[in-house]
């Protein structure tokens, strides 16, 4: 048996000789016919073999390297070599008493593109992007229960199939749970849910972000927090000693939300402000009463629409930055973060500068932050590494 080969561009080639791991329809001369999930070679104008992929359409993708050594089948001893070295290489989380929910296993960052695997203290939660990545689900799901040996699995199906978006939520296997249930990172607790949508309480991604303002900015100090979802930054600051923090967030259970991990954390969440409003609104509000805070988190979501108005990071990210300099007070503080791929650290740094110039407020990058340890992204290309943080600090 013998793998379709797929042949590149050959003004493509120099990005696959240097470890790409995914493969876009742009790349290739053309397309054979192809099944989800089935291996294919890909060479070069010349015939150069550059590795095995498997076939999954995701968004503009076709496919992903899984081995730069020609195979014709992944078997259950490729996927246990797989999920094994992924689980050694975060042996210091597993060791870390006050941490036990984060990332076991970052797609291309380990080597198979389209699935990412969660450890949420005991339990597993798998986000499938192609439906080629799902077709081995079974072989998959076998090696984890060995390797991890969780007490229940979950899966999140986040693919196209025959034109229909999947967004989908299942109980796999293991014992069923009753949620919330909690976890911690650095000692911070959080309720979790992960059967509820494409959400499930807290953004694992953003540890050493929280972390930081824990440690480092928030005593004394107060704290706005802006698209908060379920308050983690709020929880984190105010564990650091802030003297007050305010939740703002557009969506209805936010307020729910963020009073469950207040109080699963034994913070007082009557003594805080949470406000189920649109961001922009709360500007406006805030502007016209004068308030100020010392330190302003804008972690935005890479796009919002309100009955009002609509908001795109890589379009409109200087426009958030002017408003929120505006409520920001002197010497204050902004983490300004964003999770969107498709803007580049040297275009936010404009977008920033851009903001401030506006805002006319003067200030230096103190931090900069991307994805953590555990979020491996390919060391040769920094476009996997969506997550781009900055710890703004104000000068005037």
């Amino acid at each position: 048996m013998t793998n379709q080969q797929v042949r590149l561009r050959m003004s493509e080639e120099k990005r696959f000789q240097k470890g790409y791991p995914l493969i876009l329809q742009d790349y290739i001369e053309r397309l054979p016919e192809l099944q989800e999930g089935e291996l294919f070679d890909l060479v070069g104008a010349q015939g150069t073999y550059y590795g095995t992929a498997y076939y999954g359409v995701q968004n503009k993708g076709i496919g992903w390297i899984v081995s730069k050594d020609p195979v014709t089948q992944l078997d259950r001893a490729y996927f246990m070599k797989l999920f094994k070295k992924a689980y050694q290489l975060r042996q210091d989380l597993h060791d870390d008493p006050n941490t036990n929910a984060y990332r076991i296993m970052n797609g291309e960052g380990d080597h198979f593109g389209g699935l990412t695997v969660d450890l949420y203290n005991d339990q597993l939660l798998l986000q499938w992007y192609s439906e080629g990545a799902y077709s081995f689900r079974r072989i998959i799901y076998d090696v984890l229960m060995e390797v991890v040996q969780p007490r229940s699995v979950y899966e999140k199906k986040r693919f196209d199939r025959g034109g229909e978006y999947i967004e989908q939520d299942d109980f796999v296997m293991g014992e069923t749970t009753t949620f919330p249930q909690m976890v911690k990172q650095d000692g911070i607790q959080y309720a979790i849910d992960l059967n509820d949508g494409p959400m499930t309480g807290v953004f694992l991604d953003q540890r050493e972000v929280r972390r930081y303002l824990r440690d480092e900015l928030a005593e004394e100090k107060t704290v706005l927090n802006t698209f908060s979802y379920t308050g983690a930054f709020s929880v984190a600051a105010l564990l650091g000693g802030a003297k007050s923090t305010t939740s703002v967030d557009l969506a209805k259970r936010s307020e729910a939300k963020t009073i469950e991990q207040m109080s699963i954390n034994g913070i007082d969440f009557e003594a805080q402000e949470i406000r189920v409003m649109d961001v922009f609104n709360y500007f406006n509000y805030a502007e016209r009463h004068q308030m100020k805070w010392d330190v302003v988190v804008l972690d935005p979501p890479s796009f919002a629409r309100s009955k009002k108005m609509s908001f795109s990071t890589s379009k409109d990210y200087d426009m958030l930055i002017e408003r929120a300099a505006n409520v920001t007070a002197r010497k204050g503080t902004i983490i300004a973060s964003t999770n969107t791929a498709s803007l580049d650290m040297k275009k936010f740094k404009k977008l920033i500068e851009e903001g401030m110039r506006k805002a006319g407020r003067n200030y230096k990058i103190v931090e900069e932050f991307h994805l953590p340890s555990d979020f491996r992204t390919p060391r040769s290309f920094r476009e996997f590494d969506y997550l781009k943080v900055l710890i703004l600090q104000l000068k005037n």
